[in-house]
């Protein structure tokens, strides 16, 4: 092996995508001023501040004002831990500088991690597969309507993208770094990094977890082939096995160890261990309505019927008959459903024996068509919130198909919803093309298993996916810059 074939492995890893924008200059420089103009434009038209925002905002301040991380409840500031902290600070640390609620500064400095997002797309298509697909990528994530659109809300999406985008960027090389010849303080810091970023990501959100797991879960099957592999190799083995097994140890402490101060704050507050939120968001002297959260899984597959059935209860009317027709199986059924939202709506109120019995219902539906409650629906409402056009925090109906919406906005609905199908199918062409490519294992395993866990849902609500936009985006620009070399399935 030569001289410059021994450098090779680390001038390729020295070569970031600054560098790479500094030999495309005039490239980057327009498609990052397209990308900026496109975020702004959402910013200063179609900003989106809505409950879950003030939610945030008033336990901001609080933090803030108070020293109380806590929510106002009839002019008292009562402590919570219903949201994880990730946000909140967020949100406190713009207040404290720009001022109070100022809701513009927050979309603003959004808009910036959503750039920095888009550089970090780059440089992970970069590392898997060639610079034509980083410029492609890139440009693709800058004129992404769908992460501009929430770069203008006030909502954990955009932090939650990046962070999740700068995992997956330094697992990739982390990974790659097992074939060359890093240094074991590199490698280390790497995963460490990637393990902070993870655990930014399950501060802002509960399912930031599944990122772990899709990481987590790949390294453990590189862990188990160096087990097997060859196992008259002892030395060779232990060589082999250990750096994986001082990478999974940084990764886990990484990922978990900002959860800690949490942990111990809702021991001590809150007198219960809990090192997420709770699963519906709840404080602890508040009502888990299980009985009617099982029963919309019987019947909800669209995120139409979130706004219109599952977001209004408790607190608001609700029309019942805007149910479809699978949320009853015989007449009966239907009477009987339609008398319960009759008793709900005189005080817009879930008492323990109205979820009583929307639990009794679930268990008839349940019983009577099991297939349907475990494989069908979950599969519908995943394919609902990777193909649905993602309009959600626009002033689009949300019935769309029923054309009957305002012309300009019901065209934007339909071009958001070509959009996102011109995504997917490129993503999946890019997939069934790159199957050799490095990196493909993990990213497949990251969308699988969001996928199979936000198909549990009783919210089937398309942002959720947005955290795999990143991969889609990568898998898109592998399809679009055409069949790589051989060098391009080098990672860098």
């Amino acid at each position: 092996m030569t001289g410059n074939s021994r450098r090779r492995p680390q001038t390729r890893y020295i070569l970031s995508v600054l560098e790479l924008a500094r030999k495309n200059a005039r490239f980057f420089f327009a498609a990052s001023l397209a990308g900026l103009a496109l975020r702004l434009l959402f910013v200063l038209r179609f900003p989106a501040v809505v409950d879950d925002s003030r939610l945030y905002a008033d336990i901001a301040m609080n933090w803030l004002q108070h020293g109380v991380y806590g929510i106002t409840n009839s002019g008292q500031v009562t402590p919570t831990f219903s949201r994880l902290p990730g946000y909140p600070a967020f949100l406190a640390a713009v207040f404290a500088i720009f001022g109070w609620s100022n809701f513009r500064a927050v979309l603003l400095i959004q808009v910036l991690f959503d750039l920095g997002t888009c550089f970090l797309i780059a440089d992970l298509a970069r590392r898997v597969r060639s610079e034509r697909a980083a410029k492609v990528a890139f440009l693709l994530a800058a004129l992404c309507p769908f992460l501009a659109n929430y770069a203008a809300a006030a909502l954990t999406e955009t932090l939650e993208i990046f962070f999740t985008t700068l995992a997956l960027d330094l697992a990739v090389r982390g990974f790659a770094s097992l074939q060359d010849d890093s240094h074991l303080s590199c490698r280390l810091t790497i995963w460490l990094g990637c393990g902070l970023s993870i655990g930014a990501c399950i501060l802002l959100r509960p399912d930031g977890g599944i990122l772990f797991a899709a990481i987590g879960g790949y390294w453990l099957l590189l862990f188990l082939r160096s087990l097997v592999k060859r196992q008259d190799d002892g030395p060779h083995r232990a060589a082999r096995v250990l750096p994986l097994l001082g990478i999974g140890v940084i990764l886990t402490i990484g990922a978990f160890s900002p959860l800690v101060p949490w942990t111990l704050r809702n021991l001590h507050t809150m007198h219960r261990f809990q090192p997420l939120a709770p699963r519906y968001a709840n404080d602890s002297d508040e009502l888990v309505m299980a009985g009617f959260n099982r029963w919309t899984k019987t019947w909800i597959a669209e995120y139409t019927s979130v706004q219109e059935i599952y977001w209004r209860v408790p607190g608001d009317a609700v029309d019942a008959t805007r149910l479809p027709n699978r949320a009853f199986d015989s007449p009966e059924q239907q009477q009987e459903t339609e008398q319960i939202f009759d008793d709900y709506n005189q005080n817009h109120e879930v008492t323990p024996e109205l979820d009583a019995r929307f639990a009794a219902l679930a268990a008839t539906r349940i019983r009577s068509a099991p297939l349907r409650y475990y494989v069908w629906l979950p599969a519908l409402r995943i394919a609902d919130m990777w193909l649905r056009p993602r309009t959600e925090v626009l002033p689009s109906d949300p019935r769309w198909w029923e054309f009957n919406d305002d012309p300009a906005w019901l065209t934007v609905s339909i071009v958001f919803g070509l959009l996102n199908l011109a995504y997917v199918a490129a993503a999946v062409g890019g997939l069934l093309r790159s199957r050799a490519m490095f990196g493909i294992g993990l990213f497949a395993l990251f969308v699988l298993l969001r996928s199979l866990f936000l198909g549990t849902l009783e919210n089937p609500e398309p942002r959720y996916t947005l955290e795999c936009y990143p991969v889609v985006i990568v898998m898109a620009a592998a399809f679009l810059s055409g069949k790589s070399h051989r060098n391009d399935r080098r990672p860098a």
